[in-house]
Order: structure tokens, then C-alpha cells, then sequence
């Protein structure tokens, strides 16, 4: 892992076992443990097309399921190493980025859309301020600005986000699913069924019209 994430910045994260397949990103100095899977890629195009809702269907339908909750669990076998990305877009090829199309680039600027939402609500300014960790190369960290939004942040959890789920959160998860969809030459209303469908046609190396 540590040979596979050498010269990048930050990383794709995301849960072993999690009630929602959400993906973060770590920076490259934080040591993961177990319960997280790690995918070494650092641009936003990869980081969009793991979090659309497709990929999300794909590794539901061929994950395991874990806990007391009946938690959904990423099973990389199973679930990314046999997810087909869109054409030119795959995590084999060197990081696109902005420079990889206007396919890449659509869905990178929604990712970082999104990730900016999120980030703003889990350490709002107003609570929150940036402070240097004592010892160098480490990333700076969120400290509550005084012991009320200290409070109020303990509730400010991703968990929670998704199971609110705010129409700001879809609309940007919709705007992301759209660029995606795209990306695959889909219409941007495609059922996850059909998705399913063509993944699978996709994945044994075929194809099916939506």
C-alpha cells in the first residue's frame, strides 16, 4: 500500500463496513487502519466516479453484508476490481484530471463540488479554525472555536449527513450522477437497473444499449 501511494498527496478512503459507500480524502501522511479500504489515487476524477450512485449499486449488489445493522461491506474483490470505469477513465491509466476531457473534467468539478459542501458542513468557519499540528509534515487540524461549537460539532458526523441527507447534499450527488452518466454515454436518467446492466455488459467486455 505504502509502495502503491508513494509520491501522492492524499489518497481515496472509504469504510469496510458502513451503512452509507461514502469515500474521503486522507492525507498521504495518515496511516490507515484495517476498517478502511484505501484506492491510491489522488485526482477527483476517480474520487466522482467511485462515489456516483453506480458504483455505489455495483458494489451494494455485489458486496457482502455485515453487523447487527445488516451494514453493507466493500469487498475490493468483488466490488472495484471488477467495477468497468468509463472508457479512458479506468484507475490503470495515469490520472487524468482536468486534462483528461471534458468527461474528466465534468466530473472532477462536481467531486470537489461536493466535497467542498460536505467539508463546509462538517467544520463550518464560524466553529471551526485551522490549527498546525506541533510536529512537521503533518496536515492541520479542526479546533473548535469555543466550547459551544465544540458541542454542536460532535453531531456534525457524515453518518449523520447521509441520513439526513439535505437537498443541497442530492443536488450535488445528482450533479455528480449526471457527469457520470455522461462519462458512460448514458442518459442522465438512467434507472440503476439499466446502469446495472450495462455495467455487467461492460464488465465481461460487451456492450448493451441502454
Amino acid at each position: 500500500m505504502w509502495r502503491a501511494l508513494a509520491g501522492l498527496s492524499r489518497y481515496i478512503a472509504t469504510p469496510r463496513v458502513a451503512k452509507h459507500r461514502v469515500f474521503v480524502w486522507l492525507d498521504a501522511g495518515i496511516c490507515p487502519d484495517s476498517q478502511l479500504i484505501v484506492i491510491a489515487r489522488d485526482d477527483d476524477t476517480t474520487f466522482g466516479i467511485l462515489h456516483s450512485r453506480f458504483h455505489e449499486a455495483w458494489s451494494l449488489r455485489l458486496g457482502t453484508w455485515l453487523g447487527k445493522g445488516n451494514d453493507p461491506r466493500y469487498t475490493p474483490t468483488t466490488t472495484f476490481e471488477t467495477f468497468p470505469f468509463p472508457e479512458g477513465l479506468s484507475p490503470n491509466l495515469p490520472a487524468a484530471g482536468d486534462a483528461g476531457g471534458p468527461h474528466a473534467a465534468a466530473i472532477a468539478e462536481a467531486a470537489r463540488r461536493l466535497v467542498a459542501l460536505r467539508d463546509r458542513w462538517l467544520n463550518p468557519p464560524e466553529w471551526v479554525e485551522w490549527v498546525e499540528e506541533p510536529a512537521p509534515g503533518y496536515p492541520k487540524r479542526p479546533s473548535a472555536r469555543d466550547e459551544a461549537a465544540a458541542k454542536a460539532l460532535k453531531a456534525r458526523t457524515l453518518t449523520n449527513l447521509y441520513n439526513a441527507r439535505p437537498q443541497w447534499l442530492a443536488d450535488a450527488h445528482a450533479d455528480l450522477d449526471a457527469a457520470v452518466a455522461e462519462a458512460y454515454g448514458w442518459p442522465e436518467d438512467v434507472t440503476d437497473e439499466d446502469a446495472l446492466r450495462e455495467l455487467l455488459a461492460l464488465n465481461v467486455g460487451g456492450s448493451a444499449p441502454v
